[in-house]
């Protein structure tokens, strides 16, 4: 009757062991993902961290180097052309204020 219990208890504590060990591994692949995940983020934080600024708007200078693209439609061209002999004071009678041409979102 003794030995039967025993046999039993061992039995359990073997398949509990089992179970154990099965769920320590499962842990041990989950904590490794989530640290290189936060390790990632860390990274990433540090990137941003140092782009956080706005980017200006390209000049008339840039625009006008579009010209000599070849890759640029004449009809396009043409187009720059007209627009850049244009006075500022053409156009709107209200001047809008400066705006930047990307403005940085991660300020957090």
């Amino acid at each position: 009757e003794h030995d039967e219990d025993i046999s039993v208890w061992t039995g359990d504590q073997k398949a509990a062991t089992t179970v154990r060990e099965i769920e320590k591994a499962d842990y041990d692949a989950l904590h490794q993902d989530y640290s290189e995940s936060v390790d990632a983020l860390q990274r990433a934080i540090a990137v941003l961290k140092k782009q956080a600024h706005d980017r200006p708007q390209a000049s008339l200078v840039q625009v006008s180097a579009l010209n000599k693209l070849s890759l640029i439609p004449d009809s396009a061209k043409k187009a720059i052309d007209i627009f850049l002999q244009q006075s500022p004071d053409e156009g709107l009678e209200v001047s809008a204020p400066e705006a930047a041409g990307y403005e940085f979102q991660s300020h957090g």
